[in-house]
Parts: structure tokens; C-alpha cells; sequence
């Protein structure tokens, strides 16, 4: 729930969760036992439960009877209880582990003191109390070893849990979720008409799962609905250093910055005005046209757009304290994104988009920021040949996907890898385009002229040589042969270029 939440928040709670039939796995009534030790037992047992059960929370209440739901009132004040010396919060949040948070409220129900400590889920593990995790079975705590059917259920809900689902606010009111998510520019992008009230907006923003309502009648923002539409990340904490960072450095190393900004919008809500800014600080180039001058950015603005997008839907949420990163020098452009890609970067061009976030990919798809069928790649290798830059860099490095845009720079200038990843990815581009590579178009691809074949073919046998394409059809003379990349023949073999 926010950080202030309603009395009425807390009472309607109270009235959800106390009833005759309200001890789940994940909800547990006490009169007025404050042992630490069974409190701390008890939010491990609580916090597997609901985890186990698909809830984000769970309840432990004081003030309750336990098995029959009444409020009978309570003494117990976790705010002066102390272990030894020390308080009580602050102790059971020193023995849990993983950490996981949990907060005390006290309320007036039906004339009674009642207070409850709502607890979130377990979230990648379970939760341990002193170093031994607990669950609930049916009404009875007992140790998660001791029931190892429910410890690999445990270890399945971990698996089947999206980061997307996960609450980034819980127990907000409507008009906070209203304030805090940029909800305009979620029917803006999709081009559908608001619906006229408020509700009708908070049940839209609920059935694409950016918020979900929770047990007392409040809404609960999602990590998805925060990421994508916040009007600031700062106000979602553990969601901040997500943001999209971009940094514009003086030359070719980072010793020097020159601008930077982080994006504090969510990714759908700020994407344009992320843009904006890098469209603004990547370097031009002036173009002579017949009458007038121009200047054109020197990067193909569609390479720049597909690339960032990319960069947001596939990053790994599971890794903490580093965020999507667009870094601009003289002579390059470096777009990257926490956590290795689930696609070998030599397959970007031709494999099945694959995404750690399927809802964040899909509603990011629907927004049209990124690419329905995975095909955003070839757009860019496509933007970049059509430009005459050198081939795009796709690589894993340090924990992360690292995309790389180059400035232009003459054929002569590059060097043999540079080359060579050219042809790879001219060859990519063409079959999955459904041509094929030849001498031909490796000149046009360089802009070689047509009286130099022997460069291209030059270039052809430095890419068999390096087992990054293969010749389609070997016993074809050396004028009518095409080339595939090496994925797409299996059984051809490398033969050399008739120079």
C-alpha cells in the first residue's frame, strides 16, 4: 500500500480479510501472542504462502480470533516491542532473508484495536528466518523441508513469476494510480478514445495487467504499468535506476562527458522524448542539394529508434543497479541493456524474437514502438547499408547487450573484421529478404565500382575463410554464384572466390 495509506484503506482490509473462512495459506489471525520469535516465523511462512497461492501479499492480524474470523481487539504494539534491546522491526528485518519487506498497521474495526503486518510475496526464493524457511499447511506452520512437495511447487511459482507482474505500489487509491501513470498516453498510443470515467479507465489499464485491484478495493500498480507509463520513476523506488540513461562524451573514450540525462518517464511514456534527445545530440553531416543545404543526422534515424527500442524490451529486470544506456562518442553509438541475450547475436537478423518480458514486449508492440515480427533487425542493417556505414556491432559483454552503430568511415579505412561482419550481415540481410548474395551486390553493398569485382571477391573469401558464409551452390561457376550466411546451408561448404 502507498507509504501513508488511508484509514479507510486499513479498515476496508480488515473487512476483507476477517471472516469466518479467512485463514488461507497466506492470512493468519492471533489475539494477542508478540512472541518475535513465531512473528518472524510466521512472515517466512506467510511470505512463501502467497507466493505459492499467485498473491502478492500476505496478512498476519492481531486483534483476531484465530480459526473464526472475529475481532475481539488486541494490545500488542509492534511499535514499542523490542527483542532484547532492540525493536522489534528492526530485528525481524535483520534475521529474514532474503529480504523481504513487510509493514505494521493499526486500525479501529467495528469499535476494536486491531493490527496487522502486511507482507510481501517471496520473490526469486524463499524466505528464511534465521536461516530456516517455513509454510503454511492448511492452518499449520512447519518447517518448507519438511514438505518438499510444496518447496519444488515453491520453486515453480518463482519460475512462473514475470518481473512485469510484480507490484512496483501497492494499495493505491484511483486518483494516486491516475496521477502517478500517464494513462493519456496509453489510448493516445493505441488510438482508442478514453473511456469516460474513471473507472472505465482503471478497469482498461487492468485488463492489460498495469494494475490489479487489491483485497481492500485500491489498485495495486504493476511493475509493467510503472515501467511503461509512469510520469516518474523516482516515484516508484525500487523502479528508479531503471531508468533510461543517455550520455554524450567529448572523442572516442569516456574520460570526457559532454551531456547527459536520464529519462525519468516510463519507456512508452518517454520513448519520443528519449529520442528527441538523442536525435538532438548525435552528430550531422551537410548534405549539398541542388539548391540548398542540408543537415542529416549521421546515423539513420529508424537504425537509432529500432535499437533503442530493443534495448527496452528485451533488458533483464532480474539485475539490479543498472539500466538501459544509450552512449553517443565522435565515432560510434552504444545502445545496451542489462543482461545477456537470450538470442546468440549472430542470429539477431533471422531467429524468432524471444523476450524475457512477453507482456512488456507485447503491449510495447501494440504501441508501435518496436516490431511485431522480430524484424527490427534488418531494418537497421538495412538503414545502415543504405547509408554506406559500416556494419552494426551485436555483442554480449560484462553482463550485458551491447548494440553498436558506427560513423561513416571509407571501405579502405576498415579493417578485416569490420569487413568481414559486413558481408556476414549483407548476406543475413539478403536471405531473409529472399535474395541472394553475389559479387554484384557486395560492390553495391560498399559502393565498389563495377570494374573491380576482384575486391569483392577479395572480401568473399576472407568471409568463407572465416566460416561466416558459404558458397549456395558449389559446383555453380564463379559468375553465377550466390552466397548464404553460414546458418542457412548446413551442409554447403566453403569454397573459394574466383579472383
Amino acid at each position: 500500500m502507498g507509504a501513508n495509506p488511508s484509514p479507510e484503506h486499513l479498515a476496508g482490509l480488515v473487512k476483507s480479510l476477517c471472516r469466518t473462512d479467512g485463514e488461507w495459506e497466506w492470512v493468519e489471525y492471533k489475539r494477542n501472542n508478540g512472541n518475535p520469535e513465531e512473528i518472524g516465523e510466521y512472515i517466512s511462512a506467510l511470505a512463501n504462502g502467497a507466493a505459492l497461492n499467485g498473491r502478492p501479499h500476505a496478512y498476519l492480524f492481531w486483534g483476531v480470533e484465530d480459526g473464526a474470523g472475529e475481532l475481539v481487539g488486541t494490545a500488542f504494539d509492534p511499535g514499542t516491542a523490542k527483542k532484547g534491546n532492540e525493536p522489534l522491526e528492526n530485528w525481524l528485518h535483520r534475521l529474514l532473508d532474503p529480504h523481504v519487506h513487510f509493514a505494521f498497521h493499526a486500525v479501529e474495526a467495528e469499535g476494536k484495536r486491531i493490527v496487522f503486518a502486511r507482507i510481501d510475496a517471496a520473490a526469486s526464493r524463499p524466505v528464511q528466518f534465521r536461516g530456516e524457511a517455513y509454510v503454511r499447511v492448511g492452518q499449520v506452520k512447519k518447517r518448507l523441508k519438511d514438505a518438499p512437495e510444496l518447496e519444488r511447487a515453491l520453486w515453480r511459482a518463482f519460475d512462473r513469476t514475470a518481473f512485469e507482474s510484480k507490484v512496483a505500489l501497492p494499495g493505491a487509491t484511483a486518483e494516486t494510480v491516475l496521477r502517478l501513470l500517464d494513462h493519456p498516453v496509453y489510448f493516445d498510443l493505441l488510438e482508442i478514445p478514453p473511456p469516460a470515467n474513471r473507472d472505465g479507465i482503471l478497469e482498461t489499464l487492468a485488463r492489460d495487467g498495469l494494475i490489479r485491484e487489491d483485497d481492500a478495493g485500491d489498485w495495486d500498480i504493476l511493475n509493467l504499468g510503472a515501467l511503461l507509463l509512469a510520469r516518474n520513476l523516482d516515484s516508484f523506488p525500487a523502479l528508479k535506476r531503471k531508468a533510461v540513461r543517455i550520455v554524450r562524451y567529448s572523442g572516442s573514450g569516456r574520460i570526457e562527458t559532454l551531456r547527459e540525462r536520464t529519462v525519468e518517464k516510463g519507456y512508452a511514456a518517454g520513448f519520443e522524448e528519449a529520442i528527441g534527445y538523442i536525435d538532438a545530440l548525435l552528430p550531422g553531416r551537410e548534405e549539398i542539394g541542388p539548391a540548398l543545404r542540408r543537415t542529416v543526422s549521421a546515423y539513420p534515424p529508424l537504425a537509432v529508434r529500432e535499437l533503442v527500442a530493443n534495448m527496452l524490451v528485451h533488458r533483464d529486470f532480474s539485475i539490479s543497479g543498472a539500466g538501459p544506456m544509450v552512449e553517443i562518442f565522435a565515432d560510434r553509438v552504444e545502445i545496451s541493456n542489462p543482461g545477456k541475450s537470450l538470442i546468440e547475436t549472430d542470429r539477431f537478423v533471422d531467429a524468432p524474437p524471444r523476450s524475457r518480458n512477453e507482456a512488456m514486449a507485447s503491449l510495447m508492440r501494440r504501441f508501435g514502438i518496436c516490431e511485431e515480427r522480430g524484424s527490427g533487425i534488418d531494418k537497421v542493417i538495412f538503414e545502415v547499408e543504405l547509408a554506406q556505414l559500416p556494419a552494426p556491432l551485436f555483442e554480449t559483454t560484462s553482463g550485458s547487450t551491447r548494440s553498436v552503430l558506427f560513423a561513416r568511415k571509407g571501405f579502405r579505412n576498415m579493417n578485416r573484421r569490420e569487413r568481414i561482419r559486413a558481408v556476414y550481415l549483407h548476406a543475413c540481410l539478403q536471405h531473409v529478404t529472399g535474395k541472394k548474395m553475389t559479387n554484384a551486390t557486395l560492390r553495391r553493398r560498399f559502393g565498389i565500382p563495377g570494374g573491380n569485382a576482384a575486391i569483392a571477391s577479395n572480401l568473399l573469401n576472407q568471409a568463407l575463410a572465416a566460416g561466416r558464409i558459404v558458397v549456395e551452390d558449389p559446383t555453380a561457376g564463379y559468375r553465377s554464384r550466390a552466397y548464404l550466411p553460414f546458418w542457412a546451408a548446413p551442409d554447403a561448404s566453403p569454397v573459394a572466390e574466383f579472383i
